[in-house]
């Protein structure tokens, strides 16, 4: 009994002791929350201690993160509309603000940044003309864009540290974009056409040898057919043979019989003209 005690202690301290301490990878940073507060906030990587059961410790990444926004149409000073797709470096640098502000959840964070990002980029474009845009300025435009976005997102404890534009496509209706766009057309025109008439031979070349394989079993399925219908009209002949040897006035009748209903079914919407005495109605007239 005392063994048991002893053993249900123990559990008891490990499960204490396993809830008292929190660790902390070398990549991440670390809160701590008390009923849904925060106690403290900022703890480096290593080994933490924490009330058991009563404190909560939630890490964050604090490593280079990526928001890679899909690309936006702007509007330069020209009033000419661009295409621009950029990308976003941020990192957490204060937690206690980054949990109260998003909870903690980096998507949402990233839906809070991104509109930030891009209501400067159209801010920076409006006032620029669109060879600057796409050709020295670049860097300068980028330059201001994120001193304007660490001062929109400060209060969500994120910096942005980079913001690196991918992409600056050309305005729909310039002619050079139709230009490309026609050439492009033409050779994707020009490999279809091939493709196709490549499909199109191999299929008359498939339709052709499927043609010849069922021409070969009709014909080998005809022969087989007049073999077996030849030899039931000799097997048949046999027999007819054979019941005429063995009994020619029942046979003669047996064949009246047949001619009978052959030409009544012809003629059950007619008119059938025969002559009394005619040797078809024989068995007809002499039931004898």
């Amino acid at each position: 009994m005392r063994s048991f005690n002893a053993i249900i202690l123990l559990a008891v301290v490990v499960v204490l002791g396993v809830s008292s301490v929190f660790v902390v990878r070398e990549d991440r940073t670390a809160i701590l929350l008390q009923f849904g507060r925060i106690v403290s906030a900022g703890h480096e990587p290593g080994l933490h201690f924490k009330l058991p059961f009563i404190q909560q410790a939630l890490t964050f990444d604090r490593r280079l993160l990526t928001l890679d926004a899909a690309a936006e149409r702007y509007l330069t000073s020209e009033k000419k509309d661009v295409n621009v797709d950029f990308v976003v470096k941020w990192k957490i640098v204060d937690s206690s603000k980054f949990y109260t502000a998003v909870a903690g959840d980096e998507t949402r964070a990233q839906q809070r940044i991104a509109p930030i990002v891009k209501d400067g980029m159209r801010t920076a474009i409006n006032s620029r003309t669109l060879q600057e845009v796409v050709s020295s300025a670049r860097s300068d435009l980028t330059l201001s864009l994120v001193q304007q976005a660490n001062r929109a997102a400060q209060n969500l404890g994120v910096e942005i540290i980079d913001v690196r534009i991918k992409r600056v496509d050309l305005p729909e209706e310039s002619s050079v974009l139709r230009s490309v766009y026609e050439r492009m057309r033409s050779e994707r025109k020009q490999v279809a056409d091939s493709l196709r008439a490549e499909g199109n031979e191999a299929a008359e070349r498939i339709r052709a040898d499927a043609d010849r394989q069922v021409q070969v079993i009709k014909a080998d399925a005809y022969r087989e057919a007049q073999k077996g219908r030849g030899e039931g009209d000799a097997k048949a002949a046999e027999v007819y043979a054979g019941a005429y040897g063995t009994d020619a006035e029942f046979y003669a009748f047996y064949r009246s019989l047949e001619a009978y209903r052959e030409s009544f079914q012809r003629t059950s919407n007619g008119v059938l003209v025969l002559d009394p005495k005619s040797e078809f109605l024989r068995y007809l007239q002499d039931s004898k």
